[in-house]
């Protein structure tokens, strides 16, 4: 390895490459995030698992843009948990929900909370077309939903493992292999096939709790790997009591007028933070100026 540095177990995504066998890797181990992610959410353990995998597969996407952008996985069902969507961008900086429509109660595993449903990909250039990418959820893992996106969409051969603990300390992890693209004469997958062999015996709990070097040593360390500097994530809603107010004003003098008349007060809820803002008549006129025409509630 051409970086021997350890690392601790800060959220961090590693690349890495395997040049003599044409194969790109990543592995990402996300903790604090996670736990940011989820702490205001009163998830089931089962439903906050499938979020840290979706987590963890939606950096091991993001990671793969060549461009600046954002990516959002979102998966789509008719089962107790109708939506779950992460959206993360090529700073690595994420957020996350689940929507639950019934208890889950014991259930868990992909199928058994979503149901009949879609995985949806959608990626947003920030110069480019937007573009969007759908499979239904036939397979039991989002890993592999995912590993047929990729042989559908991209016809590359792809290889991902996913984990998530939602028990203190909460850790989510996942880890790519992908051939690069390579013109139709240099295909050969036997270099991809042998690696993905070694990382079979990869265990959960050590991609969760082994820093990324001493998983990629005890995996690779016969193999010639070129790492990377790895790169942080971070939770980031992006909400705001400013943007709060700006909502307000867009939606304008007169419905805000309304909604105080009807309730005495607006309060904005932030689904993946779990906030509130609350805009009282005293926050509201200053946001319209002199005139407002609301009276005393």
């Amino acid at each position: 390895m051409t970086d021997s540095t350890e690392h601790n177990l800060a959220d961090q995504l590693h690349r890495f490459l395997f040049d003599a066998d044409n194969v790109r890797g990543e592995l990402v181990q996300l903790g604090p995030s996670f736990s940011a992610m989820i702490a205001n959410h009163d998830y089931p353990p089962a439903v906050a698992e499938l979020l840290g995998e979706l987590l963890a597969a939606t950096s091991l996407f993001t990671a793969l843009l060549k461009f600046e952008g954002e990516v959002t996985v979102q998966l789509q069902g008719d089962g107790p948990v109708r939506l779950m969507v992460v959206n993360g961008d090529h700073r690595q900086q994420f957020r996350g929900v689940a929507r639950i429509s019934n208890p889950p109660g014991e259930l868990t595993g992909l199928r058994a909370l979503l149901g009949t449903g879609y995985l949806v990909i959608t990626v947003s250039p920030t110069d480019g077309e937007r573009y969007q990418g759908v499979v239904a959820l036939d397979e039991e893992s989002i890993a592999a939903c995912l590993e047929r996106y990729f042989s559908q969409s991209e016809q590359l051969p792809t290889s991902i493992w996913l984990f998530a603990r939602a028990s203190a300390p909460a850790r989510a992890a996942g880890l790519l292999l992908q051939r690069m693209p390579v013109s139709a004469s240099e295909q050969d997958d036997r270099g991809l096939e042998h690696l993905v062999l070694l990382t079979t015996t990869l265990k959960a709990e050590e991609l969760l709790d082994l820093p990324a070097i001493t998983v990629l040593h005890r995996l690779y360390h016969q193999e010639q790997i070129n790492l990377f500097s790895p790169q942080p994530l971070t939770f980031v809603c992006g909400c705001s009591r400013k943007k709060s107010a700006n909502a307000l004003i867009s939606l304008g003098r007169d419905d805000c007028e309304a909604l105080l008349a009807e309730r005495g007060e607006i309060c904005i809820h932030c689904e993946y933070c779990n906030s509130n803002y609350r805009f009282t008549d005293a926050d509201i006129e200053p946001l319209f100026g002199s005139g407002t025409r609301h009276g005393p509630h």
